[in-house]
């Protein structure tokens, strides 16, 4: 009995409660440590680092529904992964304000937890709907709203301090600059407008959409601890991204109306394998030697032309081919990062690589001996329309194992060449559906 108690905290018996009213999604709260602190001037009664919950003195005056409240929010933080997240946005733009993170986290989890009656969230709580009214001018009801944003997107929309450009490029304040999505430009102006008129913003550097938020949520703590990047993103990130994810809806499935988080649709993000690591493997498979398998001894005329079939043609040894599209539809930033992944992998493959260069036609071609490519100081300059059809054929002439088109496939294409295509596409254009071949987006 005594080691029952040794494991005992101050959130116990809200966690306790929450377990009794939804079994499965008040249950989430067994995957994560709890800690009792010691209380500090002005501090929040309950706080997380995205795997642990900290508890307080002060968190044991309040009610119980208020203190299930509190720690299914907690929980839900560190469920959908907004400390890591929060470290991968940092890790992404370079400039992130952690305030603004903070409330647009908590109108989503808030927004989540609002249809439940047995439990109260604390007085000032700010909701997604009245966010989104209040700042972006967006009329969405609760349900609509959570299925629509995630944490990203909308800080993304909120954030508009000094220094921070709105049409991409570099940045005043971060390592690489953004795009401000879902947010036009007319929008944009009528803001600063506005701004000058009502006197929003601050002598920190808000613009109106930053100094509206922060004023909706004044009366909100900072909840989100920020741990070290080495402890935020760690090696197997993605497995226990996902492993949450399961957890999750696993849970939701089986509470269902009484489900916790039976409203959080868009911000529960499933693991996504980085585009780097799909074009790896890809690229390996294409241009690795392949060999049959036999018993008898082969002739040298057999050795030298292993790799020759009816279907392609082609020797084990023969390189791939990478088809940049330079008619202005490629951001400058992803072009660079694409091309020393390719790079990367030529040299680790010891593959050529055949580098076309173009836009309604081929502008430059070079080829690159076994794993001496090298793509950093070229200049991809074009600016035309886009024909697919001259740069394909000029490809076909090296007979590539592969080819990787770097794209936004506006353009046509013509007939498919005899040879794998893979085309490799920014962002914005993730749901276009190729001529023929596979897509690949950089995301």
């Amino acid at each position: 009995m005594r080691e029952m108690f040794q494991y005992r905290h101050r959130g116990s018996q809200a966690i306790q409660q929450l377990i009794e009213h939804a079994p499965s999604t008040g249950g989430l709260a067994l995957w994560m440590a709890h800690e009792d602190i010691h209380a500090e001037h002005h501090a929040p009664p309950v706080t997380c680092d995205g795997a642990k919950i900290y508890y307080r003195a002060s968190f044991e005056y309040l009610t119980i529904r208020q203190q299930m409240g509190l720690v299914a929010h907690e929980m839900l933080h560190i469920a959908l992964r907004h400390t890591q997240r929060l470290g991968a946005l940092q890790a992404e733009l370079g400039d992130v304000d952690p305030q603004l993170f903070n409330i647009c986290a908590d109108a989503l989890v808030n927004s989540a937890l609002a249809h439940i009656k047995w439990l109260e969230l604390p007085a000032g709580s700010i909701f997604l709907d009245q966010l989104l009214l209040g700042v972006l001018g967006v009329k969405d009801d609760a349900d609509t709203a959570l299925r629509t944003w995630d944490v990203e997107r909308l800080y993304r929309a909120v954030d508009d301090r000094e220094g921070l450009q709105t049409t991409g490029g570099k940045s005043g304040r971060g390592r690489q600059g953004r795009r401000r999505t879902g947010v036009s430009q007319g929008t944009i102006s009528q803001d600063r407008a506005a701004c000058d008129s009502e006197k929003d913003r601050c002598s920190s550097g808000d613009g109106p959409r930053s100094a509206r938020t922060r004023r909706l949520g004044s009366r909100i703590y900072r909840d989100l601890i920020s741990v070290p990047s080495k402890r935020a993103i760690t090696e197997n990130e993605a497995d226990d991204a996902q492993a949450w994810v399961d957890r999750v809806r696993h849970a939701s499935d089986a509470d269902g109306e009484c489900s916790i988080v039976r409203h959080l649709i868009a911000d529960l993000q499933c693991r996504r394998t980085p585009w780097e690591h799909v074009l790896r493997t890809r690229l390996a498979r294409a241009l690795a030697p392949k060999y049959s398998p036999s018993w008898s001894r082969p002739t040298r005329s057999y050795i030298a032309n292993q790799g020759r079939s009816r279907s392609s043609r082609r020797l084990p040894w023969e390189p791939g081919t990478l088809i940049v599209d330079v008619s202005g539809s490629i951001d400058e930033d992803l072009l660079k990062q694409f091309t020393r992944e390719i790079e990367a992998i030529a040299r680790r493959q010891e593959a050529g690589v055949i580098l076309i260069i173009g836009d309604d036609r081929v502008r430059k071609t070079v080829v690159f001996g076994s794993g001496r490519a090298t793509l950093e100081n070229f200049d991809f300059a074009g600016g035309g329309g886009t024909d697919f059809s001259p740069l394909l054929a000029e490809a076909a002439q090296h007979r590539p194992d592969i080819a990787v088109v770097l794209t936004d496939l506006e353009g046509p294409a013509g007939s498919p060449p005899p040879f794998p295509t893979l085309w490799a596409l920014p962002p914005s254009r993730a749901h276009t559906f190729p001529p023929f071949g596979q897509t690949l987006v950089l995301a």
